[in-house]
């Protein structure tokens, strides 16, 4: 199914966060090193924003139509906590054991891939299409603030 344009910006971010999800997932002791700094760049770059988007557009875009406790939103939510925590200890480690840097890697791509799965779709059928394109405008501004 093709992404509706309004959630276009958020599932480009999710390719660099795949991408950085991989490195961790496949570190090695010779590549540890560089699958950090990979995640790190990620982070700064787009991933924090990328959070911050969610749950600042997005999310209450949804909760207009849907549940704010719908178990899909939950979901984000708590994940976008643990995710912040894991990554605040690789970035404040040095060099992070294998084990946290595959976990960290786990978690990124079941959170990216429940988010294109479950989350986004359910928002693609909920919201009506102009406030598809209100959300479309409204992401667009959010995503340039800090670039």
């Amino acid at each position: 199914m093709r992404r509706n344009e309004a959630l276009a910006p958020l599932s480009r971010d999710h390719h660099k966060g795949l991408f950085a999800a991989m490195k961790l997932k496949r570190a090695a002791d010779d590549t540890a090193a560089g699958a950090r700094g990979v995640f790190l760049a990620y982070w700064e770059s787009d991933g924090r924003r990328h959070f911050q988007v969610e749950e600042e557009v997005l999310l209450p875009a949804w909760a207009r139509h849907g549940a704010a406790d719908h178990p899909a939103v939950v979901q984000v939510l708590t994940e976008h906590v643990d995710l912040r925590r894991r990554g605040g200890d690789v970035a404040a480690e040095e060099a992070p054991s294998l084990d946290q840097l595959h976990e960290l890697g786990e978690r990124l791509e079941r959170h990216i891939r429940h988010e294109e799965r479950v989350l986004f779709p359910l928002i693609e059928t909920t919201l009506p299409e102009d406030e598809l394109a209100e959300l479309a405008r409204t992401i667009e501004e959010a995503e340039s603030v800090g670039r």
